[in-house]
């Protein structure tokens, strides 16, 4: 991080909400030695993206995946004393459907990697690999901005950008990463996470898929650097008001007062909290308007001797779309974990259900297959933000006075990811300093 003057001993933050754009606040302020106090509603810090245990084993409540892209998270995880050489498996851009599709960059100079990755590609015919070199070198002289925000299966219907390659690579890398359908998705965020994943530097488009659970990578270190630099960090504390007396912020109407105060909550938790400030009408107007997307990851623990291929696979056609094997991951032999983004039919069955649906699906894949020993399927039925064209994200920065928000739908290029919190995190944290 970059060193700053230390702020003034009267200048006392108050945070509500330790997932991972609140931390990255706390750590930042902390490591400028500016008095910080985090509120966790919860007993475990992620947010969104946390570690629960199940079956006595500590696994995500989402499968996620992570890219050489992510320079702030990993320059944060860094920071706070998380190594992400140790905590995450980085294996070059791969993408798998066994029988199917099989694409992989080799270790090329960038943008030669995706050249490769795109004429080797298994699958594809000749024609479309030349489509999509094609729409790669289109975006590329527009520097991956479009006039007029639109679907991306509208933009890729624009580029011819159909078969093999439009079903395996493009559609699924929207589904992924902005956890919306190609056909409502926004493409101006998608092109920018083209430019910055698969067109940046050789290494951005590098997969970093967990080897540890998620408290572990960033969120447990980030409250340990805060209390080990002065800060306070209080789990299963819930913040249900906030207001503004003449000497600070008044959080539930405690004595305790904050000159400055970063709402780190989830979209759809903060009105009740700008309830007292008429001047943030329109903000609270626009969060109002957010549509939601789920994430479904269920987990089936099989034998100790079944195992994936690889650490990830694709899968088409079913309600599973990736499955990741925790046994190639973290040691956990015969746990698979299958992802289930965006909304689907998914949402209208129970959760006995969808576990039956990828055992099935994993069956026709891996035959012999046994029953699972025990299965459970995690619902985060408000994961991400709808990411649809020209959807209107609020910035860090309020109408209040020392009054933040930050949190992965704040305004930014990128769709709700990690990365997008983490950078929301520090930049509240710099306008603070800044104030």
């Amino acid at each position: 991080m970059d060193c700053v003057e230390d702020l003034d001993d009267g200048v006392n933050v108050a945070i509500i909400g330790a997932g991972w754009a609140g931390l990255a606040a706390a750590a930042t302020l902390a490591q400028a030695k500016v008095t910080v106090t985090v509120f966790e509603a919860a007993r475990h810090f992620g947010g969104r993206a946390r570690s629960v245990e199940i079956e006595g084993i500590e696994l995500d409540n989402g499968q996620h995946l992570l890219i050489g892209a992510y320079r702030e998270t990993l320059r944060l995880m860094r920071a706070v004393g998380a190594d992400p050489d140790q905590l995450l498996l980085r294996q070059p851009l791969a993408i798998e459907y066994p029988g199917k599709f099989s694409l992989r960059a080799p270790r090329l100079p960038a943008p030669l990697h995706l050249v490769a990755a795109l004429l080797t590609a298994s699958g594809p015919a000749w024609g479309e690999r030349f489509a999509a070199l094609r729409f790669v070198a289109a975006m590329r002289r527009n520097a991956y901005r479009i006039a007029a925000d639109m679907p991306v299966g509208e933009l890729l219907a624009l580029h011819r950008q159909s078969g093999a390659l439009a079903r395996y690579l493009w559609e699924p890398l929207c589904v992924s990463a902005l956890n919306t359908p190609a056909a409502s998705a926004s493409a101006q965020v998608f092109l920018n996470v083209l430019r910055d994943g698969l067109d940046g530097a050789r290494e951005a488009s590098d997969f970093l898929v967990p080897r540890a659970d998620l408290g572990k990578l960033f969120p447990e270190p980030a409250a340990a650097f805060v209390r080990a630099n002065g800060g306070s960090v209080r789990r299963g504390t819930p913040v249900r008001t906030l207001d503004r007396s003449v000497d600070g912020f008044v959080l539930d109407a405690s004595s305790e007062r904050y000159t400055h105060v970063i709402l780190a909550v989830g979209p759809h938790q903060i009105d009740p909290l700008l309830d007292r400030f008429p001047m943030l009408a329109t903000t609270r107007q626009s969060l109002a308007a957010f549509a939601y997307e789920p994430i479904y990851t269920c987990y089936l623990q099989y034998p100790p001797e079944v195992a994936m291929p690889q650490a990830m696979t694709g899968f088409d056609g079913g309600a599973i779309q990736w499955v990741f094997d925790r046994g190639r991951l973290n040691g956990t032999a015969g746990l698979l974990a299958g992802v289930i983004s965006a909304g689907g039919v998914h949402q209208n069955v129970s959760q006995d259900v969808v576990a039956s649906a990828m055992h099935r699906e994993l069956s026709a894949f891996l035959p012999g297959l046994p029953q699972p020993l025990w299965s459970r399927v995690i619902a985060e039925k408000r994961a991400t933000y709808s990411c649809r064209p020209g959807l209107a994200r609020p910035g860090n920065q309020t109408a209040v006075d020392n009054l933040y928000l930050a949190g992965d739908y704040t305004a930014c290029d990128y769709p709700a990811t990690l990365e997008t919190a983490v950078r929301s995190g520090v930049l509240a944290a710099r306008l603070v300093r800044q104030r």
